[in-house]
Parts: structure tokens; sequence; C-alpha cells
């Protein structure tokens, strides 16, 4: 991809749709030219609910965002997550018709692309295929581009939605006047934006605390092996916090966000919050310590569920690097000391800034804009791919393209016809020869040299 091509990120989430403009810089950095946001009031855990307000609320976002980078936005890379979104492994074959030419670029995407078509029960598709490992005559093989071999296999990283989720976000895309570059697994982008190589080597854990959803993806020798969304997030936080305290939601959101905490041993019963009465009913207080009592059951319950997805695979591949958290989720306090306590793995908040040039605006820097970042990278990966298999697909069009016959003239035609006429004349005369049989001279020098023929 030439440098500075431009690349929209859009984060349809639970409670909030982000909209983010970059490209990629001359030190390879992500530069943000502009971002936009708005209120989601369309979507409930990951899936859309109301069309309408789902496309309002991205023309409105996609709208700040094309204002401050100065963009026309057309195409954006969007994100997908939810309680439907589950993962499955699949090894794909292809026999190779010559195992003495080198393997390429277009065989590793073919062998992708089949993996497409493997059947999905009715009401599910397949969002996207990652590779994972493959393997030449059964040796394995990290780049297989290039060797020899008549088998290639690989194992693939398969991620399946429900259909009519995948339609409902698409069709929000289109109807907010834009076209759809790739659907990409929320967590996958968060992970591009917040995990480096090294931990992805040793084995992380990745887990983004949204609004709705909480959502996983778990890598082991730079692999993804397994992802995974589970059906709560921040807004069914702020519900206890509304029912258990008896005030309304929005006041319980500010509590939460303000005055918050995982582990309630961490706060004293003598600190207080005051919350304003319905009507000029009189002020409710609230002790730190209940509120995070209140955040912290349903924490247990959320590292609990996060804790089964992890040891689905921790079994097989250790994860050395342990869990970043990130997400809005993750900058509640004291939310690492119950993450570590819950799994027993080492814990950190990942920021998104470790990518970005260093001008980008503080606010992106928080992990609450992670996959809308993590968007605009792998977008920025996918676009260069398929930059390069253009280039190779261009340059095979060109090779075959015949060479050009000279333009016959009338003089060049003239000597053609005759020449022809000639031949046809020679080719007569030698077929009418043929007919009176073989030539006594050709039978003879079938068995005498010509010398003995003359003497």
């Amino acid at each position: 991809m030439s440098e500075g091509k431009i690349i929209v990120g859009l984060d349809i989430g639970t409670t909030k749709i982000a909209c983010i403009v970059g490209r990629k810089g001359a030190n390879g950095k992500i530069e943000i030219l502009g971002y936009g946001k708005a209120a989601s009031t369309g979507v409930s855990r990951g899936i859309v609910t109301n069309i309408d307000e789902t496309v309002n609320a991205i023309k409105t976002a996609v709208d700040e965002a094309s204002a401050q980078s100065n963009v026309d936005i057309k195409s954006v890379n969007v994100g997908i997550a939810g309680q439907h979104i589950k993962s499955l492994q699949h090894r794909g074959v292809l026999m190779r018709d010559n195992r003495d030419l080198e393997i390429t670029d277009e065989e590793l995407e073919k062998l992708r692309q089949d993996t497409f078509k493997i059947n999905m029960i009715p009401g599910e598709e397949i969002i996207d295929v990652i590779p994972q490992e493959y393997f030449v005559d059964g040796e394995i093989g990290t780049t297989p581009k290039g060797m020899l071999g008549s088998k290639l296999e690989a194992n693939f990283h398969v991620i399946i939605g429900q259909t009519a989720a995948a339609m409902n976000i698409k069709k929000c895309i289109e109807r907010a006047g834009l076209e759809m570059d790739h659907m990409i697994l929320e967590p996958i982008a968060s992970a591009e934006a917040v995990l480096d190589e090294e931990e992805m080597e040793a084995g992380v854990a990745l887990v983004d605390i949204g609004g709705g959803t909480t959502d996983i993806a778990i890598f082991h020798e730079s692999k993804i092996y397994h992802s995974a969304v589970i059906p709560f997030g921040g807004n069914i936080i702020t519900e206890d916090i509304s029912k258990g305290c008896a005030i309304i939601r929005r006041y319980a959101e500010d509590v939460k966000v303000k005055f918050g905490s995982a582990v309630a041993e961490e706060n004293r019963e003598d600190e207080l919050v005051s919350i304003p009465g319905i009507r000029g009913r009189a002020p409710k207080e609230i002790s730190f310590k209940n509120l995070a009592s209140i955040i912290q059951a349903r924490m247990d319950e959320i590292f609990d569920l996060t804790n089964y997805e992890i040891q689905k695979v921790n079994s097989q591949h250790q994860l050395i690097a342990g869990i970043v958290l990130t997400g809005g989720g993750a900058m509640m306090r004291h939310i690492q000391q119950l993450a570590s306590f819950k799994t027993g793995l080492d814990v950190r908040i990942g920021y998104p800034n470790e990518h970005l040039s260093e001008d980008t605006a503080k606010e992106l820097a928080s992990p609450m804009y992670a996959t809308g970042i993590g968007l605009v990278i792998e977008g920025i990966a996918r676009a260069e791919y398929q930059d390069r298999m253009d280039k190779i697909k261009k340059k095979e069009r060109v090779t075959e393209i015949p060479k050009e016959e000279p333009i016959p003239t009338e003089e060049t035609d003239m000597e053609q016809e005759e020449e022809t006429t000639r031949g046809r004349r020679k080719r007569t005369k030698k077929e009418k020869s043929s007919h009176r049989g073989l030539d006594l001279t050709q039978i003879i020098t079938k068995f005498f040299s010509a010398d003995e023929i003359n003497e």
C-alpha cells in the first residue's frame, strides 16, 4: 500500500459509536487525522436492535470525523461482536499440480478462501478466516511461500456469527451512505492496538471489557488460538447499581465512573457519595464500600467466565504474558487486582498509544478507543495485503498478453497470397507423385548407400 493511504475504522459499540480516520506514517506509527463519536442507543450487547437510531449515530460520528480530518469518508472497516460470535479450528488441504514449482501467495490465499466454503448451519455464516500455521508435505513451515512440495496444509481460526446480525450491520453502513471494506472481529482489532509481538509470542489473553460485552482473544506463538464473547459488560454493572442503590440509571453511570471500584475491601464505610433525589426528594447517600460490593459481585462473574475461556487454551498453550485488560471497563479502579486474584495470572491495562504517533490527541490514548484504533491498524494491514495480491495478479496478466501481430498492408497481403499459391502448387505436385507410388531410388537407398549405387 502506498504510504499515506487513508483508512477509516468504525466501532459500533453498545455505549458509543466511534469513527477514527488514520494512515500509516513514514516511521510506521499510525497518524490519527480525525475522530468522531456519538451515543449508541440502537445497539444492545453488540447487536443492532434499532436500525434508524444506529444509522443516525453512525452519520453523526462519521460527519464529525470527516470535518475534523478534512477527509470525504466513503468506506469504513467495521467491527463486529456479540454473544452470537463463536469460533472453531479448521484444517485445509491443497494438493499442488507441480511439486517442483515454488509455493505462491495465490495458493495460500486459495487455501484460505476455500475455508469460507465449509458448510454452516442455517442462520450462521463465516465472518473471517485467520491462518495459524502451515504444513508442506506434513512438515510445519511458518513461511511456506517459496518452498517446494506437493501437499499444502494449514490450520485456520474460523470466526462464525449470525447472518442476520452481520446483515443488519451492513445495512446500517449502507443506509448511512458508506461502503464496508472489511468486517473485523472486535477483540482481534483491540489486540492489534494494545498488544506487542513479545506478548503474542509468549502467550497472552486480550480481555476487552466494553459496554455490552466482554470480548476475549487468546494468542500464543504470535497466532490466535481462541476467541469468545461474554454477554456482560459495563452496562450491566450500571443496571446493578441502579437497582441496588435505587437511583436512576444516569446517576448510576456517573457514580460508577467517578467513584467505582472493583474490590470492596479497598474502600471505607465512611466514604460517602450523595445522589440527588428525584423531583424534590431527599438526596441519597451511598458508601464507597457498598458501591464497590455491587460492582465486585458482577466483576467476579465476568472474570469467572473469562477464566473459563482461558482454561480452554491454557492447558495446551501456557499464557506467560498473562492478561491484558482494555476497553472502557478496564479503567475502573482496582480491576487489575481482582483480575489477577480470580485468574492467577499477571494482569496489565492495555493502552493503544504504543502504535500512535506522538501528536495524537490524549483522549484517544484511552483503552476506550482501543477497538476503533485497532480497526484502523487492521484495515491498513489488510489493504497492504490486498494491494500486494493485486500487483501479483496484474503482473500475471501482463505476462499472458500475446505479442501483437504486425498490421498487414496490401503488398504483404499479395506476397503472402503468392507464397500460399506457390506452396499449394508444390504440395499438389508432391501429392500427385505420391499417388504414382514410391520412387525406385528411395527403395534402393534403404539398403545401399549412395556411393554403392553410383558404382
